[in-house]
């Protein structure tokens, strides 16, 4: 029987301390729920450790971790799509002393095929061309909705701003 975790204490401490905000952040827009963000943030370092992966470089690794994260939130996503979701209220007092907070309110209110390649691009600085390999999309769908995502992201911007 194969042991739980492969992974030295001090590389799994490590991963959660070079990658584990970035992930929360992520899953937070897309889940809209922080207890439901850490859980997979969790799941993902879980997932970490059973599998053992090996990784060609650090981007590679971050990819991988995003990938495995990403799934994960869409996983409750298709679980909890009748259920009622968190209101926003909640979230823009979490995110209330950040000066991004308006901009990632707003976000978090696309749908989420948007919300995860604007953040991907802008807030995590990965290429089309990497965004498309981790969402398993062509690079033109990724700049469609690119395009899509920011049209969207202003238009809901404008909205707040009147």
């Amino acid at each position: 029987m194969k042991e739980s975790s492969t992974r030295p204490v001090d590389e799994i401490t490590e991963i959660v301390q070079t990658y584990g905000d970035m992930l929360f952040r992520l899953c937070l827009v897309m889940l809209k729920n922080p207890s439901d963000a850490e859980d997979v943030v969790q799941e993902t370092m879980l997932r970490y450790m059973q599998k053992s992966p090996v990784f060609r470089d650090s981007e590679h690794k971050k990819a991988w971790l995003i990938t495995v994260a990403s799934n994960k939130c869409k996983d409750i996503l298709r679980y909890k799509r009748l259920r009622p979701q968190m209101d926003l209220e909640h979230i823009r007092d979490i995110a209330e002393d950040t000066d991004d907070s308006g901009i990632i309110e707003i976000l978090m209110e696309l749908p989420e095929k948007y919300k995860i390649v604007l953040m991907l691009y802008y807030v995590e600085e990965y290429s089309v061309n990497d965004i498309a390999g981790i969402i398993n999309r062509t690079t033109s769908a990724v700049k469609m909705r690119l395009q899509k995502g920011r049209k969207l992201l202003a238009e809901k911007y404008r909205e707040e701003c009147l």
